[in-house]
């Protein structure tokens, strides 16, 4: 299969610091491409850098092998949703579709452009002037838009952000969709993990410029080196007493408490939960259980980030 966008030793510098240290990976056509990292990791700096709207100091960055920045041609086969929504407030719904349908010399446009605003649920204001809507309808009219022509690789920071839980289920059966049946290539800078774990067949961790990790979902979640373990206390006056002794290992991290007796920690590769278990009833701490759980992504951004805090 190829790859849309291949991503080759990137390094920017801004000032005197090294934004984007060495940053190398490959998105295949029709694949969605999660690319987390907390603010300022250099999400945004890397997206920028693709669209050709910021040099990189060394490297490449090229979408279906084309530079962005020097290829105006291959610009107009790509879509883009970034922080603002695209989005003229003196114009009405409608017109904001049609004038970029017309930009982007569309076929058939009336019909494209009434078909979009059913899918953002905007036709009963589509001759509202779009400076009235909310954040989340200017959120679902910005994807129409950016998807208005079809384009082969689509760039979105973001997308779900300001909507209700119905509408960003709406806007993620679209990129299956888009993906699986226009082979569409997605790349989603997100927050989001729940939303990248459920569409994303690819995905990156960023932090401090640095890739941490990048496999396909299944790998990750199947091959960690780490073992999740939920470890039931039988009495929930010893919970911070457990996290305190979890916190002071090599070998363990603790994630969170779901429940007043129950807390979540991760294990690194060669240790036992059967160890931590020992551990925790020598300490003078009953335990009613601890059971292994199938790693998600969540706890993965979550040990590279607690271990970059501790590096830090």
């Amino acid at each position: 299969m190829n790859d849309s966008i291949t991503i080759e030793s990137i390094h920017k510098q801004l000032g005197k610091r090294q934004r984007l240290k060495d940053i190398s990976f490959a998105v295949a056509q029709g694949d969605i491409f999660g690319y987390l990292g907390h603010n300022g990791a250099g999400k945004t700096t890397t997206m920028r850098i693709i669209l050709g709207l910021l040099r990189p100091t060394s490297g490449r960055a090229l979408v279906q092998g084309k530079d962005l920045a020097e290829d105006t041609g291959a610009r107009g086969r790509i879509g883009v949703l970034l922080e603002r929504d695209g989005l003229y407030d003196r114009l009405s719904a409608y017109e904001n579709l049609d004038y970029y349908a017309q930009l982007y010399g569309v076929k058939e446009k009336q019909n494209k452009v009434e078909s979009l605003l059913g899918f953002a649920g905007l036709s009963e204001r589509k001759d509202d002037k779009v400076g009235e809507f909310s954040r989340g309808m200017k959120r679902k009219l910005g994807l129409a838009r950016a998807i208005i022509h079809e384009p082969e690789v689509l760039f979105l920071d973001e997308p779900s952000a300001g909507l209700d839980p119905e509408a960003q289920k709406m806007v993620r059966d679209l990129l299956l969709q888009l993906s699986r049946e226009k082979k569409m290539t997605i790349f989603l800078n997100s927050h989001d993990l729940d939303e990248v774990q459920r569409i994303c067949s690819k995905v990156a961790i960023i932090q401090r410029g640095h890739i941490r990790v990048c496999d396909t979902l299944e790998n990750l979640t199947n091959k960690s080196d780490m073992t999740t373990v939920q470890i039931t206390l039988s009495d929930s006056n010893n919970t911070d007493k457990a996290r305190g002794l979890i916190d002071t290992l090599d070998y363990a991290t603790y994630l969170e408490q779901r429940e007043p007796a129950a807390i979540m920690a991760t294990l690194s590769k060669g240790s036992k939960p059967s160890h931590l278990l020992t551990l925790l009833v020598s300490s003078g701490i009953k335990v009613e259980e601890i059971k292994s759980v199938t790693t998600s992504l969540e706890d993965i951004y979550l040990e590279i980030t607690r271990q970059e805090e501790n590096d830090g």
